[in-house]
């Protein structure tokens, strides 16, 4: 219980609760998506970001899909 005190006040903390609610909360979701976003593209895990292993699968896709084609 005293965590979920501490969450309640630390939610309370953020302005513009009267005039947007729990709208006042999306700045953070944008940032957040933002910086996983950055993280994604620029941060390199092992050899490869996740982007690196997106197109890869990708073109995979189309190249088995392409080859089902034409049999």
């Amino acid at each position: 219980m005293l965590v979920n005190r501490r969450v309640k006040r630390l939610l309370q903390l953020v302005p513009g609760k009267q005039r947007f609610g729990v709208y006042r909360f999306l700045p953070f979701f944008f940032l957040l998506g933002g910086a996983m976003e950055w993280f994604m593209i620029n941060v390199r895990l092992g050899k490869e970001t996740f982007y690196d292993v997106y197109r890869r699968k990708r073109s995979e896709r189309q190249y088995e899909a392409r080859m089902e084609k034409n049999e």
